[in-house]
Protein backbone atom coordinates (compact mmCIF):
# COMPACT_ATOMS: atom_id res chain seq x y z
CA UNK A 1 0.00 0.00 0.00
CA UNK A 2 1.68 3.40 -1.14
CA UNK A 3 1.72 6.29 1.12
CA UNK A 4 -1.02 7.73 -0.19
CA UNK A 5 -3.00 4.89 0.04
CA UNK A 6 -2.31 4.78 3.75
CA UNK A 7 -3.30 8.32 4.45
CA UNK A 8 -6.73 7.98 2.32
CA UNK A 9 -7.62 5.18 4.67
CA UNK A 10 -6.31 6.34 7.52
CA UNK A 11 -8.92 9.50 6.66
CA UNK A 12 -11.47 7.51 6.26
CA UNK A 13 -11.01 5.30 9.18
CA UNK A 14 -11.11 9.10 11.16
CA UNK A 15 -14.12 10.13 9.49
CA UNK A 16 -16.20 6.83 10.66
CA UNK A 17 -15.04 7.53 14.04
CA UNK A 18 -17.92 8.27 16.46
CA UNK A 19 -16.19 8.38 20.19
CA UNK A 20 -14.57 11.58 20.91
CA UNK A 21 -11.94 10.35 23.01
CA UNK A 22 -10.41 8.22 20.63
CA UNK A 23 -10.54 11.66 18.20
CA UNK A 24 -8.86 13.36 20.94
CA UNK A 25 -6.12 10.55 21.53
CA UNK A 26 -5.42 10.65 18.21
CA UNK A 27 -4.98 14.54 17.88
CA UNK A 28 -2.60 13.93 21.35
CA UNK A 29 -0.47 11.14 19.28
CA UNK A 30 -0.47 13.55 15.95
CA UNK A 31 0.85 16.37 17.83
CA UNK A 32 2.96 15.05 19.59
CA UNK A 33 5.12 13.09 16.95
CA UNK A 34 4.99 16.55 14.66
CA UNK A 35 5.87 19.13 17.76
CA UNK A 36 9.35 20.32 17.02
CA UNK A 37 9.30 22.65 19.88
CA UNK A 38 11.44 22.32 22.79
CA UNK A 39 10.79 19.23 25.41
CA UNK A 40 10.24 20.29 28.29
CA UNK A 41 11.26 17.74 31.59
CA UNK A 42 11.18 17.87 35.37
CA UNK A 43 14.06 17.77 37.84
CA UNK A 44 13.48 14.48 38.59
CA UNK A 45 13.72 13.22 35.03
CA UNK A 46 16.74 16.09 34.60
CA UNK A 47 18.12 14.24 37.37
CA UNK A 48 17.72 10.54 36.32
CA UNK A 49 19.27 11.58 32.81
CA UNK A 50 21.98 13.05 34.64
CA UNK A 51 22.31 9.86 36.34
CA UNK A 52 22.39 7.93 33.04
CA UNK A 53 24.87 9.95 31.76
CA UNK A 54 26.91 9.43 34.92
CA UNK A 55 26.83 5.65 34.06
CA UNK A 56 24.43 5.54 37.72
CA UNK A 57 22.08 2.90 36.68
CA UNK A 58 20.95 -0.10 37.85
CA UNK A 59 21.81 -3.29 36.54
CA UNK A 60 19.50 -6.05 34.97
CA UNK A 61 19.73 -7.88 38.16
CA UNK A 62 19.41 -5.40 40.44
CA UNK A 63 16.31 -3.97 38.70
CA UNK A 64 14.73 -7.45 38.78
CA UNK A 65 15.36 -7.88 42.25
CA UNK A 66 13.64 -4.12 43.43
CA UNK A 67 11.05 -5.01 40.74
CA UNK A 68 10.04 -8.57 42.47
CA UNK A 69 10.43 -6.48 46.12
CA UNK A 70 7.66 -4.22 44.69
CA UNK A 71 5.97 -6.57 43.83
CA UNK A 72 5.65 -8.43 47.34
CA UNK A 73 4.52 -5.29 48.80
CA UNK A 74 1.41 -4.61 46.52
Amino acid sequence: MSTAELKLDLIQKITDLKEIRIIEELQNLLDFETDRGIFQINPAQRNRILEAKNDDVLSEEEANLEIEEWLKEK
